[in-house]
């Protein structure tokens, strides 16, 4: 391998780029450290004459490279940071660490680490440039196809109905008591995270909760992190152009369990309705079940479903919690069963969790409704797979069953094509009309998209209107809805972009939403709707 080898392409060494590397917001202030010390724990065929040599950052973005810079050069699915390295030395890098033999013309001040196993290695290193932050902190992560924002949310709000302080990593953004930064990923990489972490830690925080993508698992971003709190929601399709197969899928995600190359977790909060929860609860160690099944160890009997919040008495091994949350619907009840779990796992008194769990008003882009005081119901919701989709239907059927369902979606370009039929069947099975609009396309033809899902919603039978231009097809899903309808505008959730194939446009389901109440004359104060909610249970 050779440096001049694409060497004018001055790009990342990951798919997606970090937010922040060591020497971002914060960060900048810290001394320079000795490369062994930065490398100690990593398996590495290290240069004899490593000893002395000192580093100022560490990352795996060509880009933000500065003068006395470890750069990580690892493998992408898309791109090659090896292919990089030259734009990294030009900008400063003292030594980069890779998978790879060594380049002919490396220049002689650079050190090149070679390394079995990047991504790991990038971890451990991370943690040791700040310090191992984890440890000085109780640590919760959820995983699973759905659900894992949503139960985030909830604790994240219970550690702050304890006055500690605490981090958030997910899908929205990401919190601590620093700041709030924007999140590309769902799970920060690990060289992002472990600063994040030196942050909560250095502003006198005591708590850090994250979403564990199946993406970041497989990619070894949380390795080094010990969980005090580890928790499985369920497994449905999604990610089937990343993962080999749904097994592979099941695997990455177990991976949490396994322990994250720090040990097992302390609890293993699983969900025992789910096929995968049951397989899984047979696997972890410290396993806490939660769910509607009457063997569960966290469950509840009877709960009461409204639009305007859910209510029920929690049972728990550490006795009864009394819930009444603003949230809504069914699949709420299970992530506040989850999030019980994780906190009691935390030490939180239920006092404290039952303060938290009414504290949280919304989470953003999750069965979010949007009230101008018209006769029908709106609500925005992020569910983009078939699994997520048709609970979102069944929840609004449950909460309003004399009213029609008017669902909009759509699906992403270049991503998993398998899912879009099945997401249109179930879209024409529960909902009364379905409205196809664009998702985030992006350079796929978004009419191939589009015939995508009617495949499946032929396949049901169902009675369907297609209308590419996301805004007017929110305008005519608002048009087609009669008094006492939901109109259900999924997908896209808390996203206040749309990707198309030339441009990035600002575009936010929600204001969409109320933009078009208003030009239709709705503009009051929101009015309570009662929504015909039941209660369910024995």
């Amino acid at each position: 391998m050779s440096l001049t080898q694409e060497s004018e392409r001055k790009a990342v060494s990951n798919d997606v780029p970090s937010t922040r590397e060591a020497s971002g917001p914060g960060r900048g202030a810290r001394p320079p450290m000795k490369l062994a010390d930065v490398l100690k724990d990593v398996e590495a065929d290290s240069p004899s004459n490593i000893n002395g040599r000192e580093m100022r950052q560490l990352g795996c973005d060509s880009r933000k490279v500065q003068q006395g810079s470890l750069f990580f050069a690892l493998h992408g699915a898309k791109t090659d940071g090896n292919a990089f390295v030259k734009d990294a030395v030009e900008r400063g890098a003292v030594a980069i660490v890779s998978e790879e033999r060594q380049p002919v013309d490396l220049p002689e001040r650079v050190l090149w680490i070679r390394v079995r196993e990047g991504r790991k290695s990038l971890a451990i290193a991370a943690a040791n440039f700040f310090g191992h932050p984890g440890q000085a902190l109780k640590m919760a992560a959820v995983t699973g196809t759905n659900g894992k924002t949503t139960t985030t949310s909830i604790l994240d709000s219970i550690i702050k109905a304890s006055g500690a302080k605490t981090g958030l990593f997910g899908t929205i953004a990401y919190h601590t008591p620093a700041g709030d930064y924007p999140a590309p990923n769902t799970t920060p990489e690990s060289v992002d995270l472990q600063g994040f972490l030196a942050e909560i830690r250095d502003n006198g925080g005591q708590y850090a909760v994250l979403e564990a993508s199946s993406h970041a698992l497989s990619l070894d971003r949380l390795w080094t992190c010990h969980f005090a709190a580890a928790v499985f929601t369920n497994l449905t399709r999604e990610h089937m152009d990343y993962h080999k197969n749904f097994d592979d899928y099941f695997a990455a995600k177990r991976r949490l369990f396994d322990g994250t190359g720090a040990g097992v977790p302390d609890a293993a909060i699983v969900n025992i309705d789910d096929e995968y929860g049951k397989r899984l609860a047979g696997y972890a160690k410290n396993v806490v079940t939660y769910g509607l099944d009457s063997s569960a160890q966290i469950t509840t009997k009877k709960f009461q479903l409204t639009f305007s919040g859910l209510s029920f008495t929690a049972q728990t091994p550490r006795g009864k919690v009394q819930i009444s949350s603003p949230l809504v619907g069914r699949i709420n009840v299970y992530n506040i069963l989850a999030a019980i779990g994780a906190a009691q796992a935390l030490g939180l008194s239920n006092e404290v969790i039952t303060a938290g769990i009414q504290n949280l008003a919304n989470v953003s882009g999750r069965f979010q409704r949007i009230d101008l005081g018209q006769p029908f119901f709106v609500v925005v919701d992020y569910a983009h797979t078939d699994d997520a989709l048709e609970k979102l239907i069944h929840t609004a059927r449950e909460l309003n069953p004399k009213g029609r369902i008017i669902t909009l979606f759509g699906c992403g370009g270049w991503k998993d094509r398998t899912k879009r039929p099945v997401m249109g069947e179930a879209s024409g099975r529960l909902s009364d009309l379905t409205i196809l609009a664009n998702d985030n396309p992006r350079t796929e033809d978004p009419l191939r998209i589009i015939n995508d899902i009617i495949v499946g919603l032929q396949k049901a039978n169902a009675k369907y209107l297609v209308e590419p231009d996301r805004q007017k097809g929110i305008a005519l899903a608002m048009d087609q809805a009669r008094p006492g309808d939901i109109v259900l505008l999924a997908g896209k959730g808390h996203e206040d972009y749309q990707i198309l194939a030339d441009r990035t446009l600002h575009f936010d389901d929600r204001e969409e939403a109320r933009r078009v109440l208003r030009e239709r004359g709705y503009d009051e104060p929101p009015q309570p709707q009662s929504g015909g909610g039941k209660e369910f249970g024995t």
